[in-house]
């Protein structure tokens, strides 16, 4: 069985069964758990699964937002190369937004000790990266911190970025497409955003392939408020054209 084959039918168990398992896949299959696991990776690269401890389910049966910790050990490779693409659209010094998010968080660690930058946050866990850094003037915005994201919402986050403009935003998102621009699942969450996009002079979208297609309740952005996507070569270069003719350049790492 080729991989393609084998990978359609690991697709389709977990069409029917509702999830999958790696012991079980191997044996059925006649290959070893690492082989399947690569299948599994690939698999969701194509947005097809999600991997969970010991296997993997559709991603259509993900009806709920993940955690922090869930985020950070999904696509860990992709984000990494999307950060340091995205850190060549960094100016030496001025000011800059990061939206909260595990790929933003990537580029947060790669921001140099002595960079002459103002960086204004909404998350917890970025702040307290950039904190300590001799060069970098820190500025977390306040509200309503969302468990799931470490993230600050709301009315006090609203009122500071409406007194503010800064001269690129990167961007984070839970789903994107030509259709619907850039969405999310917490309304508070994509108020920010919206926020973060008008009050920035460039936007970066930071998005790993699997967000590709995907849809969320909350709409933030269309695609021709952003300049330029960042994301990895998981996404069909066939896609970039339309993206592309929607307004963005289309950056794959």
């Amino acid at each position: 069985m080729y991989a393609e084959e084998r990978q359609q039918a690991i697709a389709e168990r977990a069409g029917i069964h509702g999830r999958v398992d790696v012991a079980d896949l191997a044996r059925d299959l006649g290959v070893t758990p690492e082989t399947i696991r690569r299948d599994l990776t690939q698999l969701e690269r194509a947005g097809v699964l999600r991997r969970v401890h010991g296997g993997a389910i559709p991603v259509d049966r993900l009806t709920f937002e993940r955690n922090l910790p869930a985020r950070e050990i999904s696509m860990t490779a992709e984000k990494e190369r999307i950060a340091k693409a995205a850190y060549a659209e960094l100016p030496e010094q001025g000011t800059v937004l990061l939206d909260a998010g595990t790929t933003t968080a990537a580029l947060a660690e790669l921001f140099p000790a002595d960079a002459q930058l103002t960086v204004v946050t909404n998350s917890l866990p970025i702040a307290s990266r950039l904190a300590t850094h001799r060069g970098i003037t820190t500025l977390l915005l306040g509200g309503r911190v969302r468990g799931t994201t470490l993230s600050a919402v709301d009315a006090w986050a609203l009122r500071v970025l409406d007194e503010i403009h800064v001269d690129v935003s990167f961007m984070a998102t839970n789903g994107f497409s030509v259709e619907l621009g850039c969405t999310t699942p917490d309304i508070g969450e994509a108020a920010v955003k919206r926020a973060m996009v008008a009050a920035a002079e460039r936007v970066v979208l930071l998005a790993d392939s699997s967000k590709y297609g995907s849809s969320w309740f909350a709409r933030f952005a269309d695609l021709d408020d952003v300049e330029i996507i960042v994301t990895d070569t998981g996404l069909d270069e066939r896609q970039v054209p339309s993206l592309e003719a929607a307004g963005p350049r289309v950056v794959r790492a």
